[in-house]
């Protein structure tokens, strides 16, 4: 018998004061049977780090990432289906980085885990011809924390200012530092 996906509800209310967006977002999420809270709640950030007050055909949108080789975790694109912005969570390939980069305008990566300096190291030199690449890492010990703060109902408060980033659940809140990887000069 298959698994089924676990279905998360999170009320995110975004203040970036970066990006000057202040938004909130009801995000439905369906984590499947092979992915950890902690990844749950990275794409949790990523959305509330990339998406803007607009929501429609033209919104920040989940896609089925891992169900399907062929899509990231998150996208947006155009009224005539043009991807936009192609995101993904963690560590992809080359490969995957090549073809994401052809389809879409603009690609970002958020990569966590202890093992990112070993990934990137392998794949920093291969990803220069890549213009419209963005890579981050957020640090393990902070997305792990991130993570403790998954429940099946939600409600976070996100707020960015000066690269910081800053995610409450209104008991507890988390410091992230996103670091740029690529492009290098920021």
């Amino acid at each position: 018998m298959a698994l089924k996906s676990t279905i998360y509800k999170a009320a995110v209310q975004v203040a970036d004061m970066d990006r000057n967006v202040y938004a909130t977002h009801a995000l439905t999420l369906a984590m499947h049977p092979s992915e950890t809270e902690e990844r749950l709640m990275v794409r949790v950030l990523a959305h509330a780090l990339l998406a803007d007050e607009h929501e429609g055909a033209d919104a920040l949108q989940a896609a089925r990432g891992l169900s399907d080789a062929d899509e990231p975790t998150l996208w947006q694109h155009d009224l005539t289906g043009q991807i936009l912005h192609w995101v993904d969570i963690g560590q992809p390939d080359e490969r995957r980085l090549a073809k994401a980069c052809g389809r879409a305008r603009r690609v970002s990566v958020y990569a966590f885990a202890s093992s990112v300096p070993v990934w990137w190291a392998a794949l920093r030199n291969k990803v220069t011809r890549l213009s419209n690449l963005e890579v981050w890492q957020l640090p393990a010990a902070q997305t792990q924390a991130l993570a403790a703060l998954a429940q099946r109902s939600m409600q976070l408060q996100v707020t960015v200012q000066d690269g910081l980033v800053w995610v409450a659940d209104g008991s507890q809140s988390i410091d992230i530092q996103p670091t740029p990887l690529w492009p290098e000069a920021r």
